[in-house]
């Protein structure tokens, strides 16, 4: 702690006392280095972090083989939207049209893998195909990447809106 020292002379003269004074500086140093060391922790422990994303290799013709009753194209469409078919376009599937909160798109997501794995044995043969449309916004694509992440969907692959795809979105 911080001490003063004082001497007094022993002369008979009344003069100004003089006083030595030592200031310790130990436990400046000390609130110094838990100061320091406060920092270095808060800041090592806000790291952000970033969800891991699975990119596909890019190649010029796929060639994966799919069967038709394992695929769910999901269009992203606006005001918070999505359109959904089973299979290929070109058969003119039917449109089933859901939106974002979890009791309807994870729903259906859920009950599609579930009818996938109920009819090849395994879940995992699943795939969805995403397209956003020009009027959907990013925080949409966000929900659904977030949403394959929550039902656990090992293939999705993100795809531009074709011709047959953008007659899907005017249907009603």
């Amino acid at each position: 702690m911080a001490e003063i020292e004082t001497k007094r002379s022993s002369e008979k003269k009344k003069r100004f006392d003089k006083k030595s004074t030592r200031v310790d500086l130990t436990p400046m140093v000390d609130l110094g280095f838990l100061l320091l060391t406060f920092f270095v922790f808060t800041t090592a422990l806000s790291e952000p972090r970033a969800m891991n994303l699975v990119m596909p290799k890019d190649v010029d013709s796929p060639t994966d083989e799919v069967c038709e009753s394992c695929v769910l194209t999901v269009l992203l469409d606006k005001d918070n939207r999505i359109k959904y078919y089973e299979g290929a376009a070109e058969n003119n599937p039917p449109v089933k049209e859901t939106g974002f909160s979890p009791e309807e798109i994870r729903t259906v997501l859920m009950q599609k893998k579930a009818s996938v794995e109920k009819i090849r044995g395994n879940g995992d043969q699943f795939i969805l195909i995403i397209k956003p449309s020009a009027a959907s916004n990013f925080k949409n694509f966000v929900d659904i990447t977030d949403e394959v992440t929550i039902c656990q969907i090992k293939k999705y692959y993100v795809d531009e809106m074709k011709e047959a795809d953008k007659k899907m979105l005017l249907k009603k």
